[in-house]
């Protein structure tokens, strides 16, 4: 049974609400490593990338290009993930709902609900740029992640015209000296890595975002090593 099949069967059985396949899943007792986790990370995903990205009104191609880019969707789930993008698309208000069932979920991995606000923002900048509302989009559903302190360092990583400074997106100050840094760099590969997110489990898709987060990380030391020439 794929991951879209049972979506499917959890929307058929509440009467095709995402809300409230939503909360059955999370409501459900489960095991650490419950492959409902999963289903419930992907319904929340697609439900906030379609909130996302009708934040400034409208649903773009390139929008729905981008959530794409973030799934891997075979040719044969592509109605089953269309079905629940669409619900989840027609309205923005809601999304506090959905992300605050997602920070509960994982509450106690803070690391995958950063490589959901990655996500989120690679949507958001699909059509070539990230509008005031879409930002208040994407800082309100870290809010309720508690990624406040986190978000400046997103925001950089993700928003290439304005991270000229690339210690912001490695979230250390410039001073730091290049010991200290090097170590934090060793420290961010660490927790970063794919690697990582397959041997605790998670869903791919948390596994195709941190991916492309490392990569964004990398360039950036490579940057202030260019730079420092060390």
């Amino acid at each position: 049974m794929t991951i879209w099949t049972r979506i499917t069967e959890i929307l058929q059985a509440v009467g095709d609400s995402v809300g409230e396949a939503l909360s059955r899943i999370v409501g459900a007792p489960r095991e650490k490593r419950d492959p409902q986790k999963s289903v419930a990370f992907t319904i929340g995903v697609i439900a906030l990338s379609a909130k996302m990205a009708k934040a400034d009104g409208l649903v773009s191609a390139s929008e729905i290009a981008a959530f794409r880019e973030i799934f891997v969707i075979h040719p044969e789930e592509t109605e089953n993930v269309a079905r629940v993008f669409n619900l989840a698309k027609q309205e923005v208000t809601g999304f506090d709902n959905y992300a605050r069932k997602i920070a509960r979920l994982f509450k106690d991995q803070k690391d995958v609900l950063e490589d959901l606000v990655d996500g989120l923002f690679h949507i958001a900048r699909a059509d070539g740029e990230v509008g005031e509302n879409e930002l208040a989009f994407l800082e309100e559903v870290s809010r309720i992640f508690g990624l406040d302190d986190r978000f400046g360092c997103i925001r950089s990583r993700n928003l290439r015209g304005t991270d000229g400074d690339p210690y912001s997106i490695l979230g250390i100050d410039c001073t730091v000296s290049d010991g200290d840094l090097k170590a934090h760099y060793r420290k961010l590969v660490k927790e970063n890595h794919p690697d990582r997110h397959i041997a605790a489990g998670m869903p791919a898709e948390a596994v195709a975002i941190a991916t492309s987060r490392l990569a964004r990380i990398t360039e950036a030391w490579g940057q202030v090593e260019r730079e420092r020439g060390i």
